[in-house]
């Protein structure tokens, strides 16, 4: 017979892995409910308050752990563009701040694995667009919309 404080040590670990188990099938119920929001959009990433786009890049990070490296190495973009094709999903990283972004897409086979490309630099009309866009969200913001 085992001793009891190695039955409870089992418990405790079994109940670990089911609590995290959950916080990724939140996750992806998340990530399922918001794609058609997402898709082909590019969008404000703010943490505080937070945007939608910076709630779907947090629950994407979660789900592609590559993504959510970095991230951690790079910051947090100001902006990021979401499209699938082909059952791959693409994802654009904009850093106005340093005039680049960066291209990543998730790898057919390892649903949860990404690869990156770039940087690109962000072209001036790009620029002009992304801060119209800003400058919408914080009018919206300001109207109470």
């Amino acid at each position: 017979m085992f001793p009891f404080h190695l039955w409870f040590a089992a418990i405790v670990c079994l109940m670990l892995v089911g609590i995290s188990s959950c916080r990724s099938l939140e996750n992806s119920e998340y990530l399922q409910r918001t794609a058609g929001a997402a898709h082909d959009h590019i969008m404000f990433v703010r943490e505080t308050p937070p945007t939608f786009g910076f709630e779907r890049l947090r629950a994407l990070s979660e789900y592609y752990p590559d993504l959510s490296v970095f991230i951690q190495r790079k910051g947090l973009p100001r902006y990021y563009a979401e499209t699938t094709n082909g059952g791959e999903r693409y994802f654009i990283l904009y850093y106005p701040e340093q005039r680049k972004a960066f291209a990543c897409r998730s790898l057919a086979g390892s649903s949860r694995r990404v690869e990156f490309s770039g940087p690109y630099p962000i072209t001036k009309n790009e620029l002009t667009a992304l801060r119209e866009l800003e400058a919408g969200i914080d009018k919206d913001l300001k109207d109470g919309v």
